[in-house]
């Protein structure tokens, strides 16, 4: 079956579907997500959930167009209210969004993740949050990924239940990816430690309350651990 070529951001967020999969792909947008993976034979059945009527008509006109509407129920709905219990989903991809967002949807349906093996995240930023979030939810990462695209730099998170431990460096920058130390790992905490330092520059002239104390102190700390990372 032809299948259409997804962005390098959603194929590297398909590659982490287990074949067979039941998905709930939450805020799906046009729904290319779940049509790639269903044209693909990777999966049979998935929900495609969006909040906003646009792109809930367009995945609705998408699935149509591909003639999956068999195979890929799409639903209007608030994160994983999207997802019903006969649905049987057992995988979720959240993809596009920032990482604050997607631990709040986690946290908001955290009784909608009963039966679910995998959530694979991909937080555009701020992706500590669901590192936060999985640790203390007991889900754990078991992958990670770093990619750039259009000169973008995006992270992707796989959790599965679990409990793991995670210290303050892990959290920031992501376990696996703090041992695999790619060029576009180096590129992005590069960048974010030149802006922290630009930053801590700035607030050095603005005045001495505790408020701006407490901000240049958390700036020095993360520039810290970042240099250990960089340097070595």
């Amino acid at each position: 079956m032809k299948t259409e070529k997804l962005s390098t951001r959603l194929a590297s967020v398909a590659a982490f579907v287990e074949q067979g999969a039941t998905l709930a792909d939450i805020g799906s947008d046009h729904a290319y997500l779940p049509c790639h993976l269903v044209k693909a034979g990777r999966i049979t059945k998935a929900i495609a959930g969006e909040v906003v009527k646009g792109p809930f008509e367009s995945a609705v006109k998408n699935v149509r167009k591909k003639g999956l509407a068999e195979e890929i129920i799409v639903r209007l709905a608030n994160g994983l209210d999207a997802i019903h219990d006969e649905d049987g989903v057992d995988t979720i991809s959240i993809a596009g969004m920032g990482g604050p967002l997607i631990a709040s949807i986690l946290n908001d349906g955290r009784e909608k993740l009963q039966n679910v093996k995998r959530i694979i995240t991909q937080p555009n930023i701020h992706a500590s949050s669901i590192r936060e979030w999985a640790l203390q939810n007991d889900w754990k990462i078991i992958d990670e990924q770093i990619l750039k695209e259009d000169h973008k730099i995006y992270e992707i998170i796989v959790l599965e239940k679990g409990q793991a431990d995670y210290n303050e460096l892990e959290i920031m920058v992501g376990p696996f990816l703090f041992k695999q130390k790619s060029e576009v790992f180096i590129e992005k905490w590069k960048r974010e430690s030149d802006e922290w330092k630009r930053v801590l520059s700035s607030l050095e002239n603005a005045g001495d309350t505790n408020e701006i104390n407490e901000k240049k102190e958390q700036l020095r700390k993360k520039i810290e651990l970042i240099g250990g990372v960089l340097t070595h």
